[in-house]
């Protein structure tokens, strides 16, 4: 056998579920809804649609490894110096990056014990120790993450909204949190959902890069902006972290598809408006539904509700899988019990719900 890095031996691959063809196959069905992945059931702007055909025209040419336009486009909407940006495919291969650049053998990072699983993959890949701390009320415990801080700490990860949970740190809490971390610890904050929220109590983080030189903001363009499979997201940090960070990024790691069609997004703000006022609407139906049937939830700040079908988590996402519905089990998310629903349009949701009564009464 061919021998692999030691550090390897505790990772997993991402086991990700069942495509829609699959589920057609497994149960014979013809119509499947997916409500397991926290896309955007919209799809995309048709400009950014539009952008990604035109793309193809010259297929034979290397992106522009430094997404110059799409990089100018974000400075300004955000008040930035381009030098402070950073794009990968996804958040997931801008959080390798960190790793990579800022974790050595048993260096710690710091993060939720339900969380999004890209922050302790990238850790153990690495060679460091993850350290997990208990959500509080399913919020990220900001004290009990300062009471783990040792010399080793070089990362903390929070998620906000957090993924699977939904729910959010506010912004007084996020700053009191802020001015009690050492400076030498860098704080990356996953801020996926953030266009789904219009809470005033939400931090303003952005604007917070000035005051705090330890602090980065991660964005996608797969949530809202309905680009999943384009693999696009960026980060936000003081330029001395950007660079850093540069250092370990390969040379043509976004496509030009990906980078048109994020630029044709960001114009489309109609298309973000109705994004927003749909996933309100189902949401509120969904709250109103799973009060009538006496299910439990977590209320969400993002596109996606954690439910309690008071079933055990295997048994209810087979049930729902059989009858044309994937959802993603809790019992793999550490939420036994539960399921994570993506919202989809209200009629989805209305489909969706009369299937679960169907379940619970049978």
């Amino acid at each position: 056998m061919i021998k692999y890095r030691k550090e390897v031996e505790g990772l997993r691959p991402y086991i990700p579920g069942k495509s829609i063809d699959e589920v057609k196959q497994a149960y014979g069905l013809t119509h499947i809804v997916k409500l397991a992945s926290n896309e955007n059931p919209l799809g995309c702007s048709e400009l950014a649609k539009q952008s990604i055909i035109e793309s193809l025209n010259e297929p034979s040419y290397y992106p522009d490894g430094n997404c110059t336009a799409l990089r100018a486009k974000l400075a300004k909407k955000y008040n930035l110096s381009p030098n402070q940006l950073i794009f990968g495919a996804g958040s997931d291969e801008i959080i390798n990056m960190i790793t990579k650049t800022y974790v050595s053998k048993n260096d710690e990072v710091i993060t939720g014990d339900i969380t999004f699983p890209q922050y302790k993959a990238g850790t153990l890949q690495m060679g460091g120790k993850i350290i997990e701390v208990p959500l509080k009320s399913y919020i990220f415990d900001l004290d009990g993450i300062l009471a783990h801080i040792t010399d080793q700490t070089r990362i903390i990860f929070i998620a906000n909204p957090n993924n699977p949970t939904g729910t959010m740190v506010n912004a007084a809490a996020q700053l009191n949190f802020l001015n009690r971390v050492p400076k030498d610890i860098l704080v990356v904050m996953d801020e996926a959902y953030v266009e789904y929220i219009r809470d005033s109590d939400f931090p303003q983080t952005i604007p917070l890069l000035h005051e705090y030189p330890n602090l980065m903001v991660l964005r996608t363009f797969s949530k809202m902006y309905g680009l999943a499979s384009m693999r696009i997201g960026y980060g936000i940090a003081d330029a001395d972290i950007i660079e850093k960070i540069n250092r370990v990024r390969g040379p043509f790691n976004v496509t030009t598809a990906a980078q048109v069609a994020a630029q044709a997004a960001l114009d489309d703000e109609a298309f973000v408006q109705r994004t927003y006022e749909v996933n309100e609407a189902s949401k509120a139906y969904t709250y109103n539904r799973c009060h009538q049937l006496k299910l439990s939830y977590i209320e969400t700040f993002g596109n996606f509700v954690m439910i309690d079908f008071g079933r055990p988590s295997p048994e209810m996402f087979e049930a729902l899988q059989s009858e044309g519905y994937i959802v993603r089990p809790g019992h793999n998310l550490g939420m036994p019990g539960f399921q994570r629903v993506t919202l989809g349009t209200p009629e989805q949701m209305e489909a969706f719900f009369n299937v679960v009564e169907g379940i619970l009464k049978g």
